[in-house]
């Protein structure tokens, strides 16, 4: 039997534990790129999993979409994968990209929770991007939807304009 040294001893499991925990995975790896959303699972840090949440969005002109989405973050592209995708991050490990998948484009709908809801929309507005609807449900949260040339839907949700997760006063 050969040794290497350094390494865990073998872990055994009960398949059928195993079983019961790799269905859910399963149906979400089929389901993702039906939706355009893709998850890259990192290793365990300190006992737990993180993760990487990479939002996708379809699109028909990769360079119109590129200048859209640009003034919709207030931000250049954070990277370019490849000459068909444009990455953002709006927050630590969750990325919005846009890829040029012409038969695919126009069907996104995502909504990015944010708690300064106001001042993104007023400086989204500044960069000369018109909301395509407005709504406030009853809960108080307010929705802000904008379309992009293809139509996508990226929405913006906030708290009440007063108060914010759990009544904590917002600034």
């Amino acid at each position: 039997m050969r040794t290497t040294y350094g390494t865990r001893p073998p872990l055994f499991v009960d398949a059928a534990c195993m079983s019961r925990m790799a269905d859910p995975a399963h149906a979400v790896g089929e389901a993702v790129p039906r939706h355009g959303v893709r998850l890259a699972f990192q290793g365990a840090q300190h006992g737990r999993m993180s993760l990487d949440l990479f939002a996708g969005i379809p699109v028909s002109d990769h360079q119109a979409a590129l200048a859209w989405y640009e003034r919709l973050f207030g931000t250049p592209s954070a990277f370019f994968p490849n000459d068909t995708e444009a990455v953002w991050e709006p927050a630590e490990h969750r990325y919005v990209y846009i890829e040029h998948l012409p038969a695919r484009a126009g069907n996104t709908l995502h909504t990015l929770f944010v708690d300064d809801l106001d001042t993104r929309v007023a400086a989204i507005a500044d960069r000369g991007l018109k909301p395509a609807s407005r709504a406030t449900y009853s809960n108080g949260v307010r929705k802000i939807t904008y379309r992009d040339p293809d139509g996508n839907e990226i929405g913006l949700g906030g708290g009440p304009a007063s108060t914010w997760c759990a009544g904590k006063s917002s600034t």
